[in-house]
């Protein structure tokens, strides 16, 4: 939050209190929590929470990036997921508080199948999981590798090289 926009924040809790103390001093009773109801709809708000929220301007992200994350919603990917090739486009990404984690919902292109047994199939197409900076999920399978791994681009320096996704993704 800016300085001007805490300045006029206080300025309208001040608007609240002088409110409040001409009704105290006319005999009438009012809480301060319903005094700053009465200046938020005095503005055309709905309530304080929507008078607030309409003052403070939310934080600016560009390209729908968050904080330390190796990929952005929106954004074209390829991986691994279960150990079975993936390309998709990032459907959400939520940064996990003080970990240096993300949650992330993948969209894949095609279906991936994510059971190794011969007679039985479970495709998947939208899948979430958590991935830490480089792309790669903490989870690991019985054998040791990450649940999840995103290849970001050649170009990006960020996730791991895979020529098996590199070949799907060129199709």
């Amino acid at each position: 939050m800016t300085n001007d926009n805490r300045l006029r924040i206080d300025a309208l809790k001040t608007q609240a209190k002088r409110l409040r103390a001409d009704l105290r001093d006319r005999g009438s009773e009012l809480s301060h929590s319903q005094s700053l109801e009465l200046i938020a709809r005095q503005h055309g708000a709905r309530d304080w929470n929507t008078l607030v929220a309409q003052t403070s301007p939310a934080p600016a992200r560009s390209n729908n990036s968050v904080p330390d994350a190796p990929v952005f919603v929106g954004q074209r990917v390829s991986g691994r997921y279960l150990g079975q090739p993936f390309s998709g486009r990032v459907l959400g990404l939520t940064e996990l508080v003080s970990s240096g984690q993300h949650r992330i919902t993948l969209h894949f292109d095609v279906p991936v199948d994510v059971v190794t047994f011969a007679s039985f199939s479970a495709l998947r197409q939208r899948v979430s999981g958590i991935i830490d900076r480089t792309g790669q999920s903490p989870s690991r399978t019985s054998n040791g590798v990450p649940h999840l791994m995103i290849q970001v681009g050649a170009n990006s320096g960020a996730g791991y090289s895979d020529p098996d996704v590199d070949e799907i993704s060129a199709r």
